[in-house]
């Protein structure tokens, strides 16, 4: 099929821009990030957020990253300009129908995010490219809820959103070469560096990272070295820029753990969580979201 003139400027990476209208459905500390980086790139955002107590929070953490981008020289005009390009939904079928891209961030729950992706395809024009930032879930399982999951695939955002460079962009075997294509241009829009990889388990980051993450849990967990040590030999060994410890409570433990589960089922018994990750999970121990995980915030 060939593309119109619109399309092959919309695919070319020298001359993209960010896409005009973009949902994001789930307003937490990924969404918000996401949010953040469109609407700072000149894009009009919608963030979804069912529960009205959530909405509030969601609006002050895109503020509030606003505010820390332009202390730092990091933002080109000034938070409240664009906050201004940000608006607050209740509901997804307010999506507008003219939105390029809708990223879905809700929490790791495959029947959830299936759920958020059909009412988001309903919702929304024919080519609107739907996106989930899934850090290890099937995008091949999640598309099968869409009637089209040929516009379908996976933006995998890194926290904290706005300064982290990389986006991986996973494709199942029905994503559409353009609707690739597209992502490819935003991303690099956006000033963030893409890798593109294939639906398989925990894609490659997750893969790597939760791999690396769970054997310094273990290490900790034996007695090797304590966490700051163990962080220390990666960071300064091998110039990671945050340790493993330090990056889980980052992530999140629970969210570290949900992933560890996923793979043990999918690639194996070399992905099995250690018992102190899940006691700290049960203890309420998050990492950085609760104040305590392998650190103090």
């Amino acid at each position: 099929m060939a593309m119109t003139a619109a399309e092959e400027t919309a695919t070319d990476p020298q001359v993209a821009s960010a896409p005009r209208s973009v949902g994001v459905i789930g307003g937490g500390t990924m969404g918000a990030g996401i949010a953040h980086v469109f609407a700072a790139a000149g894009a009009y955002v919608c963030v979804v957020e069912s529960d009205p107590d959530n909405v509030t929070a969601a609006h002050r953490r895109i503020r509030d990253s606003l505010s820390r981008a332009a202390e730092r020289g990091k933002l080109d005009s000034t938070p409240d300009q664009v906050l201004g390009r940000v608006a607050m939904l209740s509901d997804i079928e307010e999506l507008p129908a003219d939105a390029e891209l809708v990223v879905e961030a809700v929490p790791e729950k495959a029947g959830l995010k299936a759920t958020v992706l059909a009412t988001a395809e309903l919702a929304t024009g024919e080519a609107t490219v739907l996106a989930s930032n899934t850090s290890s879930l099937s995008i091949t399982e999640l598309g099968a809820a869409l009637a089209d999951p040929a516009r379908f695939l996976g933006m995998h955002f890194f926290n904290p959103v706005p300064a982290s460079k990389l986006v991986e962009i996973v494709l199942a075997p029905q994503t559409a070469d353009l609707v690739r294509d597209r992502v490819v241009a935003w991303v690099r829009a956006l000033e963030k560096t893409d890798v593109v990889v294939r639906d398989s388990p925990g894609f490659a980051t997750s893969r790597l990272g939760v791999m690396l993450g769970l054997e310094a849990i273990r290490m900790l967990e034996e007695g090797v070295a304590e966490a700051d040590a163990i962080d220390a030999a990666m960071e300064l060994g091998y110039r990671h820029p945050m340790g493993p410890l330090r990056s889980t409570d980052l992530v999140g433990l629970d969210v570290r753990l949900a992933i560890a589960e996923y793979l043990q089922g999918t690639l194996g018994e070399r992905f099995a969580p250690p018992q102190l990750l899940r006691d700290k999970v049960a203890r309420g121990e998050l990492g950085k979201k609760t104040g305590v995980g392998f650190y103090r915030w």
